[in-house]
């Protein structure tokens, strides 16, 4: 009888974890953007937003009425998530730029680009980056995962974290591709996990907890190893010195 029962759990085990997982990633996704800013007027770039998490916070901000310039390594993918933005939105001011962040030449023809078109940026979205590439290089020589996430990308205002995202993140891993479809009922959509960088870019008031790390719509506990002035001047200045820029 004992066994029967096991068996008899063992085959809905799969069946209650599905009808579950809905619930389950809700909680997980608990951090919603509730600000009902509109933008229009403003000016917006996001990096990396031809797919993922990017795309998802253009579309959101292009809703929102204002002119968002995709910044994007691949153009021809970037010219076609776009059209896909201004369709769903009506805001034909969805444009794409070129720009690769392992290559600094390709980020200063960008700033160089953007400044003769606008006078002003209002908002600043650094959602570009990598992980778990194999080893490689960037066009300066830097160490792709610094060069791009960290020397790329430069100095936010805000750090963000938006959780367990399924995105083009984890494609140079097999073993990261295989687990996130393993656990794919509880991970958040792109749409959930843009939610903290709308939060943090649209949520009047947050001017006086810039420098904080965000996570959920919340600011977040970071370690005492973050929080080290020392260190972290010595990292600005340090990263200065390698993109030959003026330190302070």
């Amino acid at each position: 009888m004992v066994e029967l029962l096991l068996l008899l759990l063992l085959l809905l085990f799969p069946f209650l974890l599905y009808v579950a997982a809905p619930q389950i990633r809700k909680m997980l996704s608990s951090g919603v953007c509730t600000s009902t800013v509109q933008l229009p007027g403003k000016v917006v770039v996001v990096t990396g937003a031809n797919t993922g998490i990017g795309k998802e916070t253009a579309k959101e901000l292009a809703q929102r009425g204002a002119r968002v310039y995709l910044a994007c390594r691949d153009v021809q993918k970037g010219e076609f998530v776009a059209k896909e933005i201004q369709t769903m939105t009506g805001n034909q001011q969805v444009l794409v730029r070129k720009l690769d962040l392992s290559d600094t030449k390709s980020i200063r023809a960008f700033a160089k680009g953007f400044l003769a078109e606008e006078k002003h940026l209002h908002i600043l979205i650094n959602n570009a980056g990598v992980m778990m590439c194999p080893y490689s290089k960037t066009a300066d020589g830097f160490e792709m995962h610094i060069g791009v996430n960290h020397l790329g990308s430069g100095v936010t205002t805000y750090s963000v974290h938006p959780g367990t995202v399924q995105s083009e993140l984890i494609r140079h891993s097999s073993f990261m591709r295989w687990m996130w479809w393993l656990f794919s009922f509880f991970i958040k959509t792109p749409q959930q996990g843009a939610q903290t960088s709308l939060h943090c870019a649209l949520t009047e008031g947050l001017e006086i907890l810039s420098g904080n790390h965000f996570s959920d719509c919340h600011v977040a506990w970071v370690s005492a190893q973050a929080r080290n002035e020392t260190v972290a001047r010595r990292l600005w200045d340090v990263s200065c010195d390698l993109l030959g820029l003026p330190m302070d």
